[in-house]
């Protein structure tokens, strides 16, 4: 498995792809689990070549201490990588090659899509997320990238990316994957304590009651409701529940016929903040 670490050794690896091949990227922040390797295998199913790129990209996170206590196990994951093909490259850049001098981030006008949920609770974390999606589609040009819908507003929001941007490559959601119990897989599950983490299910569980009741119930009973639920297991804390469309993200004011609606939620537990999603109709 080839492991590169500089933007000079990616651009050799580049000039050896054949014209007619389809190249695909996954984009990650490492601390890979089987979410991530499921886009992974999505991704070298549909392309001749895959690179993953691992990278904690520090202009996305809000919260110093949350990036400091962000997960690194680069030599798992490319033992993970490898295990799924020795025919992937793995791009590692460090901060210093990606930014160079200034590590801020790209101001965008996403027109309204990072304004609301994680973007209201997390001042400039999209701009974070759109400069190095930016940086590495524009450095790497693939014909696919593939993202995980567990966060489906970024999801959203790169796919308005590369429209203002006009940026040609297919974004390619996949379907979030869970743990045995329900819990959305996520890089931070392992700061969970065991009995937490299996608690957590209570989430997963809430949102699908929630689409249950979506049928015959308001938006505002439903997130009412939500809200109680989950706030009353003293383990667990609500930011945030929302009803939302799911191509704008704007919360639902009355239900209309032909339109995608999907309930957005974020949970604190044991100092760790956890996101999930599901469709609803």
């Amino acid at each position: 498995m080839l492991v590169i670490t500089t933007n000079t050794e990616l651009n050799t690896f580049l000039k050896t792809i054949k014209k007619d091949n389809n190249l695909g990227l996954v984009p990650t922040m490492g601390a890979l689990h089987s979410g991530h390797l499921s886009l992974v295998k999505k991704a070298i199913k549909e392309n001749d070549h895959v690179i993953v790129s691992i990278f904690v990209n520090p202009t996305q996170f809000n919260n110093k201490e949350d990036l400091e206590k962000y997960p690194q196990t680069l030599d798992t994951d490319i033992k993970l990588l490898s295990m799924a093909s020795d025919q992937i490259v793995v791009y590692v850049p460090s901060v210093s090659e990606v930014y160079k001098k200034e590590v801020t981030p790209k101001k965008y006008n996403f027109q309204g899509l990072d304004l609301v949920m994680e973007g209201e609770f997390r001042d400039d974390h999209f701009n974070g997320v759109g400069t190095i999606v930016e940086m590495l589609l524009n450095l790497i040009k693939p014909n696919n990238a593939y993202f995980g819908e567990k966060d489906f507003q970024q999801l959203q929001i790169i796919k308005k990316l590369t429209e203002i941007e006009n940026i040609p490559v297919n974004i390619i959601g996949c379907p979030i994957v869970r743990e045995s119990h329900g819990l959305a897989m996520s890089s931070r599950n392992e700061r969970l304590p065991s009995q937490i983490r299996q608690e957590a299910s209570i989430i997963y569980n809430t949102l699908k009651a929630a689409k249950e009741k979506f049928g015959t119930k308001s938006a505002k009973v439903i997130t009412d409701w939500v809200t109680k639920v989950i706030n009353d297991n003293p383990n667990f804390k609500i930011e945030y529940i929302e009803i939302s469309d799911a191509q704008t993200l704007k919360p639902i004011k009355r239900k209309q016929k032909g339109k995608k609606y999907r309930a957005f939620i974020a949970v604190y537990t044991a100092n760790v903040r956890l996101i999930d999603n599901i469709a609803l109709n």
